[in-house]
């Protein structure tokens, strides 16, 4: 760690409120635990077990989805999975959420009440459109209402390769009415302390073409689900927040009809957790935007941090490290995060880091790992027109600007390019004006799928800046090969 950043993550906690913790928050899918556990574990004490790994950690609160198209529980308003046992045969997932009905165990009642025992906050997360596999019409993971009504899909009876193209319209009153009987029936039969609205999945819930313009629709969707959260705060004793999961840039989510700042303008929501899709991290997210729009309304930010990262829309993904998951936090927390929010980083299967590693994470807390990592991504949801912010790949033969956000770490520091041919190493490459002190070929064994060959550059001690960087690579005059892969450390 350098000595700046360990100062700075000391700051950040000296400033918090005595007794205070770091809003830190895990997001369990919804098929996660059945389908890495054992039988013999869906009992009380394997429901308890997976919640106790997260006591008396830096995690805050839990967030816990029930559903995809279908429910993990025997839901008045839509299937529950085991419903689909005839066509799921060793499915484990689906087993062993029906082992636990069999049983007369609610894991999300057993785990919000297991939580409090714990000292952490237990939120209920519904995932508002969820389409995977969505070409295969009669794959068991899709509901009898998805099946059976192609016409409700967002281009109706669809036969595009677009998953999305299937998800279902809000616009259609049968479709919206649906999803609010289930938002209204979780908040109903789990005493949590809010709920998540889950737009991310999958991210596009309106007439193609038509987001912005029937955006109200959703608006109405939102502050009808608050009308419900306020009904259940008054009745439990205590506030049930409200909590939308929203694409990274507030222009793009309005532009998807997702406009959470209206939403915190009209006191509709509690927390906006601009968020990617799951291609990528966005390392770019614009917190500070965020804050200027919903200044005044109470609504905290909390952005969220995928399980893998890309340097374009076609590049190949890589799983993130500790490292890169320390330099979103510090850039998050720079330009005024409130608080940090990890999506697919639960305990096996989507765990991009070693399960010790893991133990760190949770135990330290997002930021803490030494020698923080500052990549180039872009943005994996946003309407047609709306830039992505791709800076990858690039010509050395044409040269390069990059800008690298950053957080407040100051100190020495290293410029790491992926380049696609491995006797190339681009020549006169500054930081922020200031020529590098050395440059070496180094293995590039995390990124080799995106790139085998890497350059290191070192750079002075006062070359790096708080915020943007701005890093140049000269035209490269013959060269053959292009830049895959940019990162800071």
């Amino acid at each position: 760690m350098r000595p700046a950043h360990f100062f700075l993550v000391v700051f950040f906690f000296l400033t918090l409120p005595l007794g205070a913790k770091e809003i830190f928050v895990i997001n369990e899918d919804d098929s996660h635990f059945y389908g890495s556990r054992r039988p013999e574990q869906m009992n009380l004490d394997g429901l308890h077990a997976f919640i106790d790994q997260y006591a008396d950690t830096q995690v805050s609160h839990l967030f816990l989805c029930p559903n995809s198209q279908c429910a993990d529980f025997r839901s008045k308003t839509r299937d529950a999975v085991w419903d689909h046992l005839d066509r799921a045969e060793g499915v484990l997932w689906f087993e062993n959420a029906k082992r636990l009905f069999d049983a007369g165990l609610d894991p999300y009642a057993v785990w919000i009440d297991r939580c409090r025992e714990k000292g952490i906050s237990p939120w209920i997360s519904m995932r508002m459109n969820d389409v995977h596999d969505a070409l295969e019409v009669e794959h068991w993971i899709h509901s009898s209402f998805w099946r059976d009504h192609p016409e409700w899909w967002r281009r109706p009876n669809s036969e595009t390769k677009v998953w999305v193209d299937r998800s279902l319209n809000y616009a259609v009153p049968e479709v919206y009415a649906y999803n609010l009987a289930f938002a209204a029936e979780i908040l109903e039969r789990y005493d949590a302390d809010g709920i998540e609205l889950d737009w991310m999945r999958f991210g596009f819930h309106l007439t193609p073409g038509k987001e912005a313009e029937e955006a109200p629709i959703l608006t109405r969707f939102v502050a009808e689900v608050h009308k419900l959260a306020e009904e259940w705060s008054q009745k439990r004793g205590h506030k049930v927040s409200v909590a939308v999961r929203v694409p990274t840039h507030p222009d793009a989510a309005a532009g998807l009809g997702m406009d959470a700042v209206d939403w915190a303008k009209k006191g509709l929501v509690d927390w906006i957790v601009p968020a990617p899709f799951w291609r990528t991290t966005d390392y770019d997210i614009p917190v500070g935007l965020w804050k200027e729009r919903v200044a005044g309304t109470g609504v905290k930010v909390i952005p969220c941090a995928e399980h893998s990262t890309s340097a374009c829309h076609y590049l190949p993904m890589m799983p993130n490290s500790l490292q890169m998951l320390a330099g979103w936090a510090d850039t998050m927390r720079y330009r005024g995060a409130e608080g940090l929010y990890l999506f697919n980083w639960m305990d096996c299967q989507t765990l991009p880091v070693l399960k010790s590693e893991y133990e760190f994470l949770l135990k330290n807390g997002p930021a803490a790992a030494e020698n923080p990592v500052y990549p180039l991504a872009y943005r994996d949801t946003v309407p047609e027109g709306f830039s992505n912010g791709e800076q990858l790949p690039r010509k050395l033969a044409k040269g390069a600007e990059f800008t690298v956000p950053h957080g407040s770490d100051l100190g020495a520091v290293h410029v790491l390019l992926g380049v696609s041919e491995d006797e190339e190493i681009p020549a006169g490459v500054t930081l922020n004006g200031k020529a590098a002190v050395s440059a070496e070929k180094v293995p590039n064994a995390r990124r080799e799928k995106v790139t085998p060959f890497a350059v290191r550059y070192t750079f002075p001690d006062d070359a790096v800046k708080a915020g943007e960087n701005q890093i140049s690579v000269p035209a490269q005059k013959g060269a053959k090969g292009e830049i895959r892969w940019v990162e800071m450390n």
